[in-house]
């Protein structure tokens, strides 16, 4: 994958000869006519690069794929370990579990959800060229069976469930089913106390309390806040459009103290990004860097938040205000679906646990009320008995 200048295509696949490889840089057309983001365009195109990358270790045509070739390719994402990168010294291994947030790290092998979007994104290359040039005749990665695709949600209520489409398609791998988990206060609060300078604890503060994505509020410049409102307009990354978004009075005041340490070294213009990186040479902040932001703090408190979690954390806090309905959240959040939103409903571990546990407290505490009081046994002398335990009355009365 090739990054350009933007013109005509911000990305090109390319072979092992350098060759730009048309059929692909047809699709991203396609794309582009059809209103995608870059971003989509390069999400796309890594998985288009691994599937052409097996289609040339195997000797066959792209389009001259088929079944055979949608097999093992599904069977090789599978079963091969993701390359190899650089770890420091001490990094966590593979798929091992953080002792502080519970979360799995990274695994050696494609994620499932990797694998399901690897297909979708390699069976609407071949949708395209099937419509507009009639080749290949037969999809390598056909839809689910006994599923309409283009009928079964027509008609769709966005207040209910979709129906779901039958059997999964062949060569898809299952759906895991995720539960998104915020970051609790007192994690937070560690964490926060963990950044070092007002920039970073500016960028956290609008993470935590608008929900928006990382991407999102990266790309904010400095006309697009103001203070006296407490709005911040962000561009959302599906539809592009700029959506007013509330924030906390912290956030302001610490972007507010950064603006002030940075005024004499960056643009002042109000089509300037908002975040900066503090070290030369300066230049607008990227998602890269914010996340070793993040990760520095992390590494402080020992855990594995990611820059998504705060976006988590922000929806579970807005769900838990009775004050505050489900399509409030789901306005503040850019949901296309309220039925998106309401993933958030659904209680993680750290949330049941605690409440079951103080639930058998109550129990315990309830059933000890309601024990009838004990009497001495008789035989025993009262002034004894009040001598030991201070509490069985000299009358003989119930203890």
């Amino acid at each position: 994958m090739v990054e350009t200048d933007g013109s005509p295509l911000p990305f090109l696949l390319v072979d092992e000869h350098g060759e730009v490889v048309p059929a692909v840089s047809e699709f991203f057309q396609h794309l582009l006519a059809d209103d995608a983001s870059p971003s989509t365009l390069r999400s796309y195109g890594y998985e288009l690069l691994a599937w052409f990358r097996f289609l040339w270790a195997v000797d066959v045509p792209w389009d001259r794929a088929g079944r055979a070739e949608a097999r093992d390719f599904a069977l090789w994402l599978k079963v091969v370990k993701k390359p190899n990168r650089a770890r420091r010294a001490g990094s966590p291994r593979p798929g091992s579990v953080n002792p502080i947030t519970g979360k799995t790290t990274l695994g050696e092998h494609y994620a499932d959800r990797t694998r399901r979007h690897a297909r979708a994104a390699i069976r609407s290359f071949y949708e395209y060229h099937r419509e507009m040039h009639g080749r290949p005749l037969i999809n390598p990665f056909p839809k689910a069976k006994n599923a309409d695709d283009e009928l079964l949600q027509i008609h769709h209520n966005p207040l209910k469930p979709f129906r779901r489409t039958g059997r999964r398609a062949e060569y898809q791998p299952k759906e895991p089913r995720r539960i998104p988990r915020g970051i609790p206060e007192q994690a937070f609060n560690q964490l926060f106390a963990a950044l070092s300078s007002n920039r970073d604890r500016a960028l956290i503060a609008f993470y935590i309390s608008t929900g928006a994505r990382a991407s999102e509020l990266l790309g904010v410049t400095r006309s697009h806040v103001a203070p006296e409102d407490q709005l911040i307009t962000v561009t959302r990354k599906g539809s592009r459009a700029l959506q007013l978004l509330p924030a906390s009075t912290d956030a302001f005041v610490w972007l507010r103290l950064y603006q002030h340490e940075m005024r004499h070294l960056i643009a002042a213009g109000p089509d300037e990004p908002l975040w900066w990186t503090l070290r030369q040479p300066i230049r607008p902040l990227t998602y890269d860097a914010a996340r070793m932001v993040f990760n520095r703090a992390n590494t402080v408190v020992g855990s594995n938040w990611t820059l998504h979690d705060l976006r988590h954390a922000a929806a579970k806090r807005m769900i838990a205000d009775p004050n505050l309905s489900l399509a409030d959240v789901q306005w503040v959040l850019g949901h296309a679906h309220i039925t998106t939103t309401q993933t958030y409903l659904t209680p993680s571990i750290d949330e049941v646990v605690p409440r079951v546990l103080a639930h058998h407290a109550r129990q315990i505490a309830e059933a000890d009320a309601a024990r009838p009081a004990a009497t001495p046994a008789p035989g025993y002398r009262q002034e004894v008995l009040q001598t030991l335990f201070g509490v069985v009355p000299l009358d003989g009365g119930s203890v």
